[in-house]
């Protein structure tokens, strides 16, 4: 499916907005010349095997020209975005910053306030989002269609959720990034060549990713499974447990939660 009508991305030159139209372009899910793209640098080089897409430095010009804008600059940026959009859909992804602060800054009430990530360029992100009371069900259809182009998606009906979910899994890979590196540096400890423990761990994590992420067992029963088969990944799984792994997990999301709801302003 296309998104109807046109779509804008502010700081869509920066990670996390060039990502999103990658996917989108590549997905077809919109056609180059109904995307707009607004860059401090007037340039949008991460785009650019998409010919025809219109880049500003003006976000009004942007905002006055779609039916649809998304919300993707850094939110310590936002209060300098300068755009009045009382007619449009705004739709956010930017972390922290609130339905209601998202209302006051654009004039907007048909607002959608989200989380994705760089995954969204390989269409591998997830994408909560919740609306406002004005967003209405053609809005919806246009979000769902946004966000299933580059990922997999859920209305939720908590917005503080979403800053927990901008801990989860908006910092890809960020956590498995860093339970990986351990791996690694377990394997360099124990005498194996940097470059080959690396190459292990990489492809570890590529098989799991692809196994968890396919219709199966969840997540607690597949260690449930392994557990109960008593071998080695037992051993490791138990002294992990015991040592406290589910609690430091738990307090380092904590700290991104809280941080998340920091710096929205």
């Amino acid at each position: 499916m296309r998104i109807a009508g046109t779509l804008g991305i502010v700081g869509g030159n920066g990670q996390l907005g060039s990502a999103i139209a990658r996917g989108l372009l590549t997905a077809g899910a919109i056609a180059p010349e109904a995307l707009w793209v607004s860059a401090r640098s007037g340039r949008a080089e991460a785009l650019a095997d998409w010919p025809g897409i219109t880049v500003t430095t003006d976000n009004q010009a942007l905002a006055d020209a779609c039916d649809t804008i998304l919300m993707s600059v850094p939110p310590a940026g936002f209060g300098q975005v300068g755009i009045n959009a009382p007619d449009r859909l705004v739709v956010s992804v930017m972390a922290g910053v609130t339905r209601e602060r998202l209302a006051s800054e654009t004039g907007a009430a048909r607002i959608v306030r989200a989380m994705s990530s760089p995954a969204a360029a390989e269409r591998m992100a997830y994408s909560p989002w919740i609306g406002t009371g004005a967003v209405t069900e053609e809005d919806r259809e246009t979000v769902r269609t946004l966000f299933s182009a580059v990922g997999t998606t859920d209305e939720l009906t908590d917005e503080g959720h979403i800053d927990h979910f901008t801990a989860l899994t908006g910092p890809v890979p960020g956590f498995v990034a860093l339970y990986a590196d351990c791996m690694i540096r377990f394997a360099v400890a124990e005498g194996i060549a940097p470059e080959v423990a690396e190459r292990a761990i990489r492809q570890l994590f590529l098989s799991s990713g692809r196994m968890l992420g396919r219709e199966g067992p969840s997540p607690a029963n597949e260690v449930k499974a392994m557990v109960d088969y008593a071998g080695t990944t037992a051993a490791g799984l138990v002294a992990m447990e015991k040592a406290g792994i589910a609690g430091v997990i738990a307090e380092g999301l904590r700290a991104a939660v809280a941080k998340a709801r920091e710096i929205g302003g």
